[in-house]
């Protein structure tokens, strides 16, 4: 009986412990995730490190956002790597990126 009630708490304090992690993951988006690599290039401190770099972390339009991605990936916008980075992503990326972006302003 004693282990059974021992048994029981340690499966209660390891269940909430994993409930606390799912819910601490749940928090970080997909677009959250994506949008790291962004800043790796667009600036994380929040101005791009070179002038010809658009800043992205404060605010860029959502439908902007999208327009300019799907051009990048389509070949209908002219750019150095933009077009090689953009071609990895399916439109419901690409939203999910114009989201978070659009959330920053």
């Amino acid at each position: 009986m004693r282990y059974t009630r021992l048994a029981a708490v340690a499966l209660a304090v390891s269940l909430s412990g994993a409930a606390a992690s799912q819910s601490a993951l749940a928090e970080v988006t997909r677009g959250a995730l994506m949008a790291k690599t962004c800043l790796a290039c667009h600036g994380a401190a929040g101005t791009a490190p070179e002038a010809t770099i658009p800043t992205l972390v404060h605010g860029f339009p959502r439908e902007l956002m999208i327009q300019t991605m799907r051009g990048f990936r389509d070949g209908t916008r002219p750019s150095t790597v933009m077009g090689r980075h953009a071609k990895g992503y399916t439109d419901a990326e690409i939203e999910l990126l114009a989201d978070y972006f659009d959330g920053m302003r």
